[in-house]
């Protein structure tokens, strides 16, 4: 792994100490919260949108949740397309099992997926690894079941999926409408109540 991705993770091992986590909203705003701008990821493609109860807001200026790229193995789930999706709210997780961050994160993203997924909540871990032994497939499946993941899993390994979304970091959250417009992100641990009333509202 690149010494510019060891740098990243650490940055976020560092600010996941504190209280408030890291947040940014790059591709949407959250819900009235203010943007955290200092570590937003670059997505070269997409646009700033404004809050998601202006009616300002339309389908045409939002973006698309992206397609997945070189999944090497799909977890719990047989393969998936984006157009699979369609009819659900859709939260992509950016994970890999040894991270810290992305440790504290779960018990959250897998209690929305117990609360939520019969409403209609799709989550998606997308497991891309930092070390060598976070791509063996059996590491894997055992931190899933260590850590109850029972929603689906996609196996990053070569970073595509990663590249496409522009991601730069572990964790992020992405969460996209029932047609599949991606409406919020956040980076790193912090605003678990945020990210949650989200998902109600896109839900509703």
């Amino acid at each position: 792994m690149s010494n510019s991705l060891l740098r990243r993770r650490r940055l976020l091992i560092y600010a996941g100490l504190g209280a408030l986590g890291i947040g940014s909203a790059a591709i949407a705003t959250q819900l009235g919260a203010s943007k955290i701008t200092a570590n937003k990821p670059k997505l070269e493609t997409r646009k700033p949108l404004t809050n998601l109860a202006q009616p300002l807001v339309t389908e045409a200026n939002l973006p698309k949740l992206p397609e997945f790229q070189g999944i090497a193995q799909w977890l719990n789930s047989p393969p998936l397309m984006t157009g699979n999706l369609v009819g659900n709210v859709v939260l992509i997780q950016f994970w890999t099992f040894s991270c810290i961050n992305c440790q504290r994160t779960l018990p959250y993203v897998t209690r929305w997926h117990e609360q939520y997924g019969a409403k209609g909540l799709k989550i998606i871990g997308v497991h891309t690894p930092e070390f060598a032994f976070e791509r063996d497939i059996n590491n894997i499946k055992d931190a899933m079941q260590r850590y109850r993941i029972n929603y689906t899993v996609a196996v990053d390994n070569e970073f595509k999926t990663w590249k496409a979304y522009g991601n730069e970091y572990w964790p992020h959250l992405y969460l996209a409408d029932r047609q599949g417009n991606l409406r919020y992100d956040h980076i790193g641990e912090g605003a678990y109540d945020r990210t949650e009333k989200t998902i109600q509202q896109l839900l509703g």
